[in-house]
């Protein structure tokens, strides 16, 4: 029966430890270099897969972002003809029927852009904001505080909490 001595390697009965030093050295050397590309590669995998992750992510947020916001094109060629509906709407006519088919046609154009999106804002009476309005008239006047917004000549529009359009208002200034 074979004894083994603690300064050879099993299976090696005839050589002494010391001459498989080298190759185990060898040996070693080149596990810890497996271990060392094994540790490389799986970090490489893991920021391979992140950065895939990010794209995706990125990729959902620009869809999402392109069909909510497809229909501002659309919406926006649409105000001229809700502007002309509304001033339509102002002006007297005799004929009922006329002025009702009008109505009922501004308000089924304004339902519809309102369930696109389009949100319509109040400028009269509200301190002016450059960010939602458009000064087109100045007024010199003591009966108003000074920038406050006296009339709107066109109606301001938010596109799902976006600025869309600003309104063109007249403001009242201190003399």
């Amino acid at each position: 029966m074979d004894t083994e001595k603690p300064d050879q390697i099993p299976g090696q009965d005839d050589l002494p430890a010391a001459t498989l030093e080298g190759p185990l050295a060898a040996v070693t050397a080149e596990r810890d270099q497996l271990l060392a590309e094994r540790a490389d590669l799986q970090d490489r995998l893991r920021r391979s897969l992140a950065d895939f992750d990010n794209a995706r992510k990125r990729f959902e947020q620009q869809r999402s972002d392109f069909v909510q916001f497809a229909a501002v094109d659309l919406v926006k060629s649409l105000l001229p003809v809700l502007d002309d509906f509304e001033r339509a709407l102002k002006i007297e006519t005799a004929d009922t029927k006329y002025a009702k088919g009008v109505e009922l046609i501004h308000q089924r154009l304004s339902d519809t852009l309102k369930r696109l999106g389009l949100e319509p804002f109040e400028s009269t009476g509200k301190p002016f904001d450059p960010n939602l309005h458009q000064a087109v008239d100045r007024v010199q006047t003591d009966e108003h505080e000074d920038q406050t917004v006296l009339a709107e000549f066109q109606r301001g529009y938010n596109f799902k909490g976006k600025l869309l359009r600003p309104a063109m208002v007249k403001v009242a200034v201190k003399p």
